[in-house]
């Protein structure tokens, strides 16, 4: 076991599956103590029930939500946001409610996060923000998501200047089975997963496992702020021959 997060307080803002469980497991394992944060309380508390994460309820879209959150839990050593409000759809589908809702809940509050939790933070600190590769693979369909996830490749750079010594920095997932994609049903989620897995370099989709790595390694090299680490299996190099993603994809 790591020592670097052995007794320290990491915060998850996002839901209590996917990349969020994931990460929260990674932390638990290292020894650290986690605090699950999301709109759904009720939901949060059945899905960590049995581990020693604490739940808490937080609102990315609401400032005083945020800052009643750093309130109540005091300090914490680090945060990680994973939430997101993906806004899809072609420029002539898209409503500027969707698209603000994408930029409050993963450019915004991470800000947000980082007026009201840096302030308490020790020097040895950190945030890691969730962008994506949709940022770099603007396929039509996803103009909303590559803004805001390019968005959130500036705003880790901007941070980690104003922060420092506080880190700062993001991790870009390609695709990732979350279960995001069940809903297309088994056939056309596995003809998706296997063309996307065609075109990968290393060959598959991605685990929130993976993503959780990636978090583990931003939160303890005290070396690493201001950057966005890929975790896409290469996605941005694929073959154009690949059919683009599935709009329920971010």
């Amino acid at each position: 076991m790591s020592t670097d997060l052995k007794d320290k307080t990491v915060l998850v803002v996002g839901r209590g599956s996917g990349i969020a469980r994931a990460v929260s497991e990674a932390v638990l394992a290292e020894g650290a103590r986690v605090i699950a944060a999301g709109r759904d309380r009720a939901a949060l508390k059945d899905s960590y029930a049995g581990t020693d994460a604490t739940v808490a309820t937080v609102d990315l879209t609401d400032e005083g939500s945020i800052k009643a959150l750093a309130g109540a839990v005091g300090g914490v050593d680090h945060v990680v946001s994973t939430a997101s409000a993906r806004a899809r759809g072609l420029v002539g589908e898209l409503e500027p409610e969707a698209i603000l809702l994408s930029f409050h809940t993963k450019v915004v509050g991470p800000i947000m996060l980082a007026k009201h939790f840096a302030p308490t933070m020790p020097p040895g600190g950190s945030f890691v923000l969730l962008s994506g590769v949709a940022a770099l693979e603007p396929d039509p369909g996803f103009l909303g998501v590559a803004a805001t996830n390019g968005a959130v490749n500036t705003v880790v750079r901007s941070l980690a200047v104003e922060l420092a010594p506080i880190r700062v920095n993001a991790v870009s997932p390609g695709t990732i089975d979350t279960g995001a994609w069940d809903p297309l049903g088994e056939r056309k989620k596995a003809e998706l997963f296997a063309g996307l897995s065609a075109g990968n370099p290393t060959g598959r989709i991605g685990t929130p496992e993976d993503v959780a790595h990636a978090v583990l390694f931003a939160l303890t090299n005290t070396f690493l702020t201001g950057t966005c680490l890929p975790v896409d299996g290469g996605q941005p190099l694929r073959v154009a021959a690949v059919p683009t993603r599935s709009p329920v994809e971010g």
